[in-house]
């Protein structure tokens, strides 16, 4: 990985933030107000509501400073997202989870790498915020699980393979040149799939080989934690979802070295997570230490078995491979676009 430095300056923004439950309402609405304070202000706010009329109405309502626009493509995570860019004005687009709160000098931190040219997308860390506390079998080399950046990756501003869903930005040509994110990839709803944007960067940089992604630890937002999402039941239900993913992903670009991330985080930061649990457990704290080494451990087993199982159904020939995968590209041509003719 290569260290970046930043420069001071940069484009205007359009920021998206896309949402589907009105369960989430008091923190949408955090959400929206931290890029509206921003140190740095954005170019343009962007709600996309992901198939919910009552949820549009009322925040449409309620909420002035931002454009609110429906989910005009399927539904998902990965097409609000596809809507949202096609809403956009600026020449960078960030996104934020509708769970999250962006820091006030967030943009500040993301924008100046974008006086490199060859930068592509730069993502920020994502801290968790436990609604009830971090759970004591939880390991901070699990928060991926949560959405969140883990223990492990690097702690200065870094060129990267992905960034992180809940803080990312693109610049807005990247999907006028490669299109938008993958629709089959992604959350929809309750089901905790992701890997559209680590599709999505892998993509952008194939396409245009010598560009960077760019990681920036300093570009902070805070992501909501729900207790839910700190059980045992949770976690092998992500962790075996995260197997899926992968597993499409790799399917779908054809290239099993995209996987040297992963390949690096199981040889280095998963056997430190486990003695670390090990030696706590030994030193007194009692059967926490034991207890995290275990879920790190069944996290490993489960993912591994998720991306096995999965890559043997997209295999198999009762199955359709690569034509399944659709990109709904981004058209910026208006004139293309909204003709007649």
């Amino acid at each position: 990985m290569t260290e970046i430095h930043a420069s001071t300056e940069g484009p205007g923004v359009s920021i998206v933030i896309c949402c589907f439950t009105e369960a989430r309402w008091e923190l949408l609405l955090r959400g929206i107000g931290s890029v509206l304070a921003q140190s740095r202000p954005p170019e343009q706010v962007v709600v996309v509501v992901d198939h919910n009329r009552g949820l549009y109405l009322r925040l449409a309502e309620a909420v002035t400073g931002i454009e609110v626009v429906e989910n005009s493509g399927p539904p998902g995570l990965s097409g609000a997202r596809n809507t949202g860019v096609q809403a956009a004005t600026g020449e960078i687009v960030a996104f934020l989870d509708d769970d999250a709160e962006a820091t006030p000098d967030w943009l500040a931190r993301l924008v100046p790498f974008y006086d490199d040219p060859d930068v592509l997308a730069i993502g920020g860390r994502v801290e968790p915020v436990w609604e009830s506390g971090r759970p004591a079998h939880f390991p901070e080399e699990l928060d991926w699980i949560v959405g969140c950046t883990y223990k492990g990756l690097p702690r200065v501003a870094t060129q990267v393979r992905n960034v992180i869903g809940a803080n990312m930005s693109f610049r807005r040509e990247v999907f006028d040149q490669v299109g938008g994110f993958n629709a089959s990839l992604g959350r929809q709803g309750a089901r905790p799939l992701g890997c559209e944007e680590t599709e999505m960067c892998i993509r952008a940089s194939i396409n245009a080989p010598g560009t960077r992604v760019v990681y920036e630890p300093e570009a902070v937002v805070l992501h909501h934690v729900p207790a839910s999402r700190g059980t045992l039941r949770y976690i092998v239900a992500r962790a075996w979802s995260e197997g899926v993913s992968k597993a499409q992903v790799t399917r779908l670009l054809r290239r099993s070295e995209i996987l040297g991330p992963e390949r690096r985080y199981v040889r280095r930061v998963l056997p430190r997570a486990v003695l670390r649990g090990l030696r706590s457990s030994a030193q007194g704290e009692g059967p926490a230490g034991i207890a995290r080494a275990g879920v790190v451990t069944v996290v490993l087993a489960v993912t591994a078995v998720g991306y096995l199982h999965s890559l043997w159904r997209l295999s198999s020939p009762r199955r359709p491979s690569g034509s399944v995968f659709l990109y709904r590209r981004i058209r910026t041509d208006t004139a293309e676009a909204g003709s007649n003719d």
